[in-house]
């Protein structure tokens, strides 16, 4: 599944740095982008759009007038940083808020985030329990966090993540320290991490002897 953005900045510099960082995460294309808030109007009417990506300070109006009326996500990006601004913009449904100057990887990783929320809340209609409402809401954040969990590092959280992924069915910590080329304690150290912060679930496999084993697997299409 591609996620079809519309970037909205008036600035075309900084419009065209947001789309190349955006360009850079696997899932997602620039359909569009948009100078000011009637332009983000007639691009929205003219194609679909999953998701938004938003300056407050527009030419015409604030981008916290379109915010309230759009019909689809949106993730701020923008420099104002004031509380009040903060307070509208969640109230009127951005789903997250970056903070201008910010880095290609900040921005990668809420948009994987968002990526990772998607693929679990789904698209068509269905009912969430209560477990699956409070894992979207961990799952849409987890870009949020300024680094690891102390004692981890991010680069192997990835590269942890990225190898069930890949696997598309459930792996124990041997499996994935054998690929990654690291011990075994450390692999189940940062899969029993995933699987507290909602991006893994776990399972226990009984054999004929011995311990039960844990196995690891995506709960989200990464």
């Amino acid at each position: 599944m591609t996620i079809s953005v519309l970037v909205v900045e008036d600035d075309f510099r900084v419009a065209r740095v947001h789309v190349g960082f955006t360009h850079r995460v696997e899932g997602f294309a620039v359909a569009a982008t948009a100078r000011s808030a009637a332009e983000a109007r007639r691009e929205l009417a003219a194609r679909p759009i999953d998701l938004v990506l938003l300056d407050v300070y527009l030419p015409d109006e604030s981008g916290l007038d379109l915010l309230a009326e759009l019909t689809v996500d949106a993730i701020l990006l923008t420099a104002a940083s004031d509380a009040a601004t903060v307070r509208a913009a969640y109230a009127r449904g951005a789903l997250n808020y970056l903070v201008k100057p910010f880095t290609a990887e900040q921005l990668a990783d809420r948009l994987s985030a968002y990526r990772h929320y998607r693929a679990l809340v789904g698209t068509g209609p269905r009912t969430l329990t209560q477990a699956e409402v409070d894992r979207c809401w961990r799952v849409l954040h987890e870009g949020d966090r300024p680094a690891a969990p102390k004692g981890q590092s991010a680069v192997t959280v990835r590269l942890v993540s990225e190898a069930l992924r890949r696997a598309g069915r459930p792996r124990t910590a041997a499996d994935v320290a054998d690929e990654l080329g690291i011990s075994r304690a450390t692999a189940q150290r940062y899969l029993a991490a995933l699987a507290r912060d909602g991006v893994a679930e776990v399972r226990l496999r009984y054999g004929v002897t011995g311990r039960p084993e844990h196995q690891y697997h995506c709960i989200v299409d990464m």
